[in-house]
């Protein structure tokens, strides 16, 4: 119900009004049955203005971290990705991939629309990087489409790190469902995982344009923020 109030009366409206996005494909959404969208992630704002154009209601695997933050800022933000039927996700250790590609099967088994970032986490520069298998075990198991979906310009409008977007005009794009029915029963093949989330990837990419970089998203982010510390704080020689 909440999910209502919040897509045709609360923020649906304004997110419209204030970011007019362009929409591509939306044909290429099924009205009916289980399917996986699979986006690029570029910013916070990607949660809300992919929603608000889909005609279906979409479920996320939302990182947990928006579920436990601190403070008042914590409880109001995890109350509204409960109230809109997101799901936590622990993203550390082989288990918590486990349990999340469990949560996400048990959406589809529903004949629900499931949204997932194969890439993890959100860009930290706007480029593309390269996807983790979750989302290819789901569609392999479930057997199930995947749409592929770009976000373009979310990351100029909120970047990591701004608070308040900026009010500009964004585009999503829908490519063609993807059919890996070929791929049945090989969900626990590495090469077969690999091969799936990687032609899921490159349709994201012929999508959105961005630059690819065949790398973990969370790595290169560690990597940047190390880097960046040592710089501010360098060693002092004895």
């Amino acid at each position: 119900m909440f999910y209502q109030v919040l897509k045709y009366v609360l923020l649906g409206p304004l997110l419209r009004l204030l970011f007019r996005p362009r929409i591509e494909g939306l044909e290429h959404v099924p009205e009916e049955g289980p399917a996986i969208i699979a986006g690029n992630h570029l910013s916070f704002s990607d949660h809300f203005l992919m929603p608000v154009v889909l005609k279906r209601r979409i479920t996320f695997l939302a990182k947990q971290e928006y579920f436990t933050g601190p403070g008042l800022k914590g409880r109001l933000t995890a109350a509204f990705f409960r109230s809109a039927g997101q799901i936590p996700v622990d993203r550390s250790g082989k288990e918590a991939g486990r349990a999340a590609i469990r949560e996400g099967l048990g959406v589809l088994s529903k004949g629900e629309l499931l949204g997932i970032y194969p890439e993890g986490t959100r860009s930290h520069d706007g480029r593309l990087y390269k996807g983790k298998v979750g989302v290819a075990v789901m569609a392999i198991t479930a057997g199930v489409p995947v749409i592929p979906c770009a976000m373009v310009g979310t990351f100029e409008i909120q970047p990591p790190g701004r608070v308040v977007p900026k009010v500009k005009r964004v585009t999503i794009r829908f490519g063609a469902p993807l059919d890996f029915s070929r791929y049945a029963g090989m969900e626990g093949e590495k090469a077969a995982v690999r091969a799936v989330t990687d032609e899921i990837m490159y349709e994201i990419l012929a999508l959105s344009g961005q630059e690819y970089v065949d790398e973990y998203a969370a790595k290169v982010k560690a990597e940047a923020e190390t880097s960046k510390a040592v710089r501010k704080f360098p060693r002092r020689e004895r």
